[in-house]
């Protein structure tokens, strides 16, 4: 049975990670202890919302031919939405969350249409390219925290969990690019995993992810994170990160991969919980 076309709409733009952005932006600007002026950040974090969907629309559209050996019931393979559609839809969400980020300010809108403009490219040929999508999409993700300490005018204070999201974010995306590797391949995509091959993929995903392990230590022993932000890394971050290493150099299947990378983005709310707290 075909979804309405508002359900296939809603699963384009993927309402988790659009509610990850939103919640990313709005603790990072009260991390660094002001929300004021609040509608600034509401401002700030409905439009990065909006740029995620407008992101996620937009990768359906090119990937459409990919997606019909990986992800088959997607709304666009699937045949719920039309492709012209789905690329009139993004450029109206990338459209939007640009002009709303000239309510915060201009280096606000600078940072709006810069990363549209990289995730528009991201889906269009980076991703195509060993590690250059993975870092266009590790970026992005980190810039949601540089913008909402923008939106309150204290970017400093948004710089670590900045860098914490780009690494985490890293050797994510290199899991997905592995689980996709028979589609990409078909499609002549020159991912990492493809280019390099999976072992050297397996590698860098466990070598970006204890570089995390070490970085996340840091603003602890440094004094600038407290207790209850360790005690929720070390609880619900590292077992994660261990876990995910051990299970995908055991197991490269589409499902376990699959599994591993959805449980990573769930935790991405664990980390947002230990930065709140630190």
């Amino acid at each position: 049975m075909k979804k309405t076309k508002l359900s296939a709409v809603l699963q384009l733009s993927r309402p988790v990670n659009v509610g990850i952005t939103v919640i990313s932006i709005f603790i990072a600007a009260f991390i660094t202890g002001s929300l004021h002026p609040l509608y600034k950040v509401l401002v700030a974090a409905f439009a990065g919302g909006i740029i995620t969907a407008g992101a996620n629309t937009v990768n359906d559209y090119y990937d459409m031919e990919i997606d019909r050996i990986n992800k088959p019931t997607r709304p666009l393979p699937n045949g719920d939405l039309q492709a012209n559609a789905a690329l009139l839809i993004s450029t109206l969400e990338f459209t939007a969350g640009i002009l709303l980020s000239l309510f915060i300010n201009f280096t606000a809108f600078a940072i709006a249409f810069t990363i549209s403009l990289l995730l528009f490219f991201y889906s269009f040929k980076l991703k195509r390219l060993p590690l250059w999508g993975n870092l266009a999409v590790s970026l992005s993700t980190a810039m949601a925290f540089v913008y909402g300490g923008v939106a309150v005018n204290r970017v400093r204070l948004t710089l670590i969990p900045a860098a914490f999201a780009f690494f985490y974010h890293l050797g994510r995306e290199i899991i997905k690019d592995v689980q996709d590797m028979e589609g990409d391949s078909a499609y002549n995509a020159r991912t990492f995993p493809l280019v390099f091959g999976k072992k050297e993929a397996l590698r860098l995903i466990n070598i970006v992810f204890l570089l995390l392990i070490v970085l996340t230590a840091i603003p602890y022993f440094a004094r600038w994170y407290g207790g209850y932000y360790f005690l929720v890394v070390l609880i619900g971050i590292y077992p994660v990160l261990i876990f995910s290493m051990i299970s995908i150099s055991k197991n490269q299947s589409f499902k376990n991969l699959g599994l591993v990378s959805n449980l990573l983005k769930a935790d991405m709310l664990v980390g947002l919980l230990a930065i709140y707290l630190g």
